[in-house]
């Protein structure tokens, strides 16, 4: 076969080179294959995407931000006498209401301290009874002895009796009239005595009271910081748990539980200087709605912003904020991280696509967008903010023109497009 077809070539090929053959065969191989010509009528088939309509509804203007939930109220409970605790009304953790028992102060000390007080009233009172009982006698002896000065005045001007009788009984009604008021002096005493002394009973009343110690607030009980049987005092707390739970930044020393009201409950934020002046304006012209929800959550509990701070921090440049948020759930804990969205205006009727349609290029974003003969224009745009799975398309895009949101890829602008169905989450699943 190789022999027939050198006979075949033209003379003198068969004695030219090997090499200068093989080249020649694979230019006439390689010539014979670009003949063949594309057809005239070829056209890329159309690319398959997913699309949806630019949408149009009034959405807000936010700030998001990173914040910690605090308790509104925290309340160290201190003892405010001495002695030893008898009973603990209340386990840790647990809620409590206003007026609730907590702890109870052996109160057998104070209750003596209270009869004694009140002895020593009974004593003052039947001092005073004494002392009236003597005013009345002397006064009437002194009414008396008023009366015989004055007979005896006229019959020693009558002659009738000796003047050193009239005078012996006019110094007895001026020591009458001394002993009334010394009496009188030892009533007011009395009363004053009385006064004092009820004001001990009242004293010793309040420091019985103090021997039932009961929730100030509603909230929710800490871990105790004493046990029953401890001897504690109002300037330190000797409980067998305090020593271990004082810190720099926790209770105080003396403290016997930390009780916080978590409903509702604040959650502290900060925002940037550049945001001040926004927030500033939309604070006069009304209350800011705030949406918090902890990082594990997808559904947000409204709140309402209700304290900006005076002044900017000046290492960070931040601005403090709290809004108050309702908790009756126990959703939100003291010193959880939330995010926080600080809500400060509504846009009407925005545009919305959903946030896979947007793309990037060295001009910026742009989308695709379907025209009626199912082929597609490359559309530049100007993106705002994003809500949840949309995105706000604040230039660039009318409501209700369709957006390819999936297959981006195989799209060429001005190409055609094959729109398909979405896939189900179910079916994708299922075919998995």
């Amino acid at each position: 076969m190789k022999l027939s077809f050198l006979n075949a070539l033209p003379y003198g090929w068969a004695t030219a080179p090997k090499v200068a053959v093989a080249s020649t065969l694979s230019a006439l191989i390689f010539a014979g294959c670009t003949n063949k010509a594309a057809p005239a009528g070829f056209e890329r088939p159309p690319a398959p995407v997913t699309v949806a309509e630019a949408a149009m509804q009034d959405v807000p203007v936010y700030l998001d931000a990173i914040g910690k939930t605090v308790a509104r109220e925290t309340v160290a409970v201190q003892t405010q006498v001495s002695g030893r605790i008898i009973k603990i009304h209340f386990t840790d953790g647990a809620n409590v209401r206003k007026g609730d028992m907590l702890f109870t102060i052996d109160p057998r000390p104070f209750q003596a301290t209270v009869s004694e007080a009140q002895a020593t009233v009974t004593k003052g009172i039947a001092l005073k009874k004494q002392a009236e009982a003597n005013l009345n006698r002397d006064l009437a002896v002194a009414k008396w002895n008023a009366l015989q000065v004055k007979r005896y005045a006229q019959l020693v001007e009558a002659g009738v009796v000796p003047r050193e009788q009239y005078e012996q009984l006019a110094a007895t009604a001026e020591s009458s009239n001394a002993t009334v008021e010394a009496d009188r002096a030892a009533v007011h005493s009395a009363d004053e005595s009385i006064k004092a002394d009820n004001a001990v009973v009242e004293k010793t009343k309040v420091d019985l009271s103090y021997c039932y110690i009961r929730s100030p607030i509603d909230g929710r009980a800490g871990q105790r910081l004493v046990d029953m049987g401890n001897v504690v005092n109002p300037g330190s707390a000797s409980g067998n748990n305090a020593a271990s739970n004082s810190t720099s930044t926790g209770p105080p020393s003396n403290a016997l539980l930390v009780i916080e009201r978590l409903d509702p409950i604040y959650a502290d934020f900060t925002i940037s200087q550049n945001d001040l002046s926004k927030v500033q304006e939309q604070m006069h012209a009304g209350t800011l709605k705030t949406e918090v929800r902890l990082p594990d959550a997808t559904d947000p509990i409204a709140g309402t912003l209700t304290f900006l701070d005076n002044s900017v921090q000046n290492q960070t440049g931040q601005v403090n904020l709290r809004a108050t948020v309702p908790n009756s759930d126990r959703r939100f804990w003291p010193g959880r991280f939330v995010n926080i969205r600080l809500v400060l205006n509504t846009i009407r009727g925005a545009v919305l696509v959903p946030a896979t349609a947007p793309q990037m290029s060295a001009k910026g974003s742009y989308v695709y967008v379907v025209k009626q003969d199912m082929t597609v224009d490359q559309r530049q745009i100007t993106l705002g903010q994003r809500q949840g799975d949309q995105v706000v398309i604040e230039q660039g895009v009318q409501p209700g023109e369709r957006i390819v949101t999936n297959g981006q890829v195989g799209v060429t602008p001005g190409g055609k497009v094959r729109i398909e169905e979405p896939k189900q989450a179910g079916a994708t699943n299922a075919a998995k």
